[in-house]
């Protein structure tokens, strides 16, 4: 809304086709395609990702791992239906970054960013003086600038809960991408496949890169290990589903409208 909406609008459009060309890994011409097919590439947004994909394998104790490039390919490929077979192996390579260039020894998974990623920048472009909106991307969006939905992973049309935030929101889940009850979730500490809940929102201050990390780390662990990460993660808030049953962390009511 505001000055030269329409406008912003539009630059919003370019900028998301723009990254999502250089960051999809399922497209041959993209960068990160380059990267994973030579081992190497120079592209400032896929070194960004790879500092953060980094600072959370870290952060995570490695649950969130970039280096799973392969798995993530062939799990895909399975959700959607041109291969048979489940991957059965998890392989951590070495990666490098150094200003815009990247190195690695095996194919990276960046998806659990680059989403994320893109809503940023894609905000970036849509702020200006005199007008505000906000980018939704798919269960991944920038601070709302009005009250938005937590979808329900049951198939209904009510809303688990409806938040009033000025956080990124990302919600995580594998509700939405299943067959033969596998998603795309994985951990490959414990060499597990399938989201562990039925539906993870996280909010963060950060941005929505590191709600959308977060989301997918908390979807990979133990309940008791995803409510213990989330409520120590700084700046941070999440809405876990587990067998029906709400486990929020501490603060996340502050984030919510229907309390």
């Amino acid at each position: 809304m505001g000055l030269r909406a329409s406008y912003a609008v539009a630059a919003v459009r370019r900028t998301a086709k723009t990254l999502e060309q250089q960051l999809d890994a399922f497209d041959a011409t993209s960068a990160v395609s380059e990267l994973n097919k030579k081992g190497a590439v120079k592209n400032d947004h896929v070194a960004r990702l790879v500092r953060r994909g980094l600072e959370y394998y870290d952060r995570t104790d490695h649950v969130f791992d970039i280096h799973q490039g392969r798995v993530e390919h062939d799990l895909k490929d399975f959700l959607r239906g041109t291969q048979h077979s489940l991957p059965d192996t998890f392989e951590t390579g070495t990666v490098t970054v150094d200003n815009d260039h990247v190195r690695t020894s095996a194919p990276l998974d960046l998806n659990g960013l680059a989403k994320g990623y893109i809503v940023d920048q894609a905000a970036e472009t849509l702020d200006g003086l005199g007008r505000h909106g906000f980018v939704s991307g798919g269960g991944d969006m920038s601070p709302p600038t009005g009250p938005v939905a937590i979808e329900s992973p049951y198939g209904d049309d009510t809303p688990l809960k409806t938040l009033d935030t000025d956080w990124a929101v990302a919600t995580s889940g594998g509700y939405r991408r299943e067959r033969d009850g596998t998603d795309h979730i994985y951990d490959p500490t414990a060499e597990r496949l399938g989201s562990r809940h039925e539906s993870v929102t996280v909010v963060a201050r950060r941005d929505c890169m590191e709600a959308d990390a977060v989301a997918t780390t908390l979807a990979a662990l133990s309940l008791a290990d995803a409510k213990s990460l989330a409520q120590e993660w700084p700046h941070l808030d999440a809405l876990i589903i587990h067998d029906g049953v709400f486990h929020p962390t501490t603060n996340f009511t502050d984030h919510v409208v229907d309390t």
